[in-house]
C-alpha cells in the first residue's frame, strides 16, 4: 500500500518502533493487534509449513502489513512478520484503526483499496506459483522487480519462488550466463 494523504490521520495516530533484523513484528500464532507502516527497511510476511519456510509477500518503505486475516477475524495469525534488516515502523493500535474505519469513510474506503491490492497480490502469486517454472519466476521477478532481487537475502528470496537456495543459486548462474550471451 503506498501512503497517501488519506491515510497521514492513522500514521499520526502510531508510534515509532525499531526492530532489529530477524525480529518479529508479529509470530506466527498470535493475533494480530496492529498494522505497521515500515518508514524504514524491509519485512517478509511468511509461514511456517513443518519447519519450510513460505514467503508470501515482502513489504518496504511507504507500505503497510498486517496479518490482516487475523486483524479482522480476531483469531490466530497462520502468518509471521519479520524484519529482514533493521526496520523503523509507525505502529498502529488495531482498536484505535478499527474505531476510525467505523467513523472515517475516506478511511474504510483507502483501507477497502489496499486490502483489494493485496488480494490481487496474492492471486497473481499463487498463479505465478502454480502455472510458471522456478527459472520462469525467478526471471519475472527479475523484470519486474529487480531492486527486490537485489536487496532481499537469498534464503528470503528462495522460499517467495518456493525453492531452495541451491536451487536458486543454480538459476542464477544460468540466468547470468544466459545474459552474457
Amino acid at each position: 500500500m503506498n501512503l497517501t494523504d488519506d491515510v497521514e490521520p492513522i500514521k499520526a495516530m502510531g508510534h515509532l518502533k525499531h526492530f532489529a533484523a530477524g525480529e518479529d513484528l508479529l509470530r506466527e500464532g498470535d493475533q494480530a493487534q496492529s498494522l505497521f507502516f515500515i518508514q524504514q527497511g524491509a519485512v517478509r510476511l511468511w509461514h511456517n509449513d513443518d519447519g519450510r519456510d513460505i514467503t508470501l509477500q515482502f513489504f518496504f518503505e511507504d507500505e503497510a502489513v498486517a496479518s490482516f486475516e487475523s486483524f479482522y477475524l480476531q483469531e490466530p495469525s497462520l502468518f509471521a512478520i519479520t524484519a529482514i534488516e533493521p526496520t523503523t515502523a509507525l505502529v498502529i493500535d488495531g482498536k484505535v484503526l478499527r474505531h476510525r474505519l467505523e467513523t472515517d469513510p475516506a478511511m474504510i474506503s483507502a483501507f477497502t483499496d489496499h486490502i483489494a491490492h493485496r488480494f490481487i497480490d496474492y492471486m497473481r502469486y499463487f498463479l505465478n506459483r502454480i502455472e510458471q517454472s522456478p527459472e520462469t519466476r525467478y526471471r519475472s521477478l527479475l523484470a519486474s522487480d529487480p531492486a527486490l532481487v537485489k536487496r532481499v537475502p537469498q534464503y528470503e528470496l528462495a522460499t517467495y519462488l518456493g525453492i531452495t537456495p541451491v536451487s536458486l543459486s543454480r538459476i542464477r548462474n544460468r540466468v547470468k550466463k544466459s545474459q552474457a550471451n
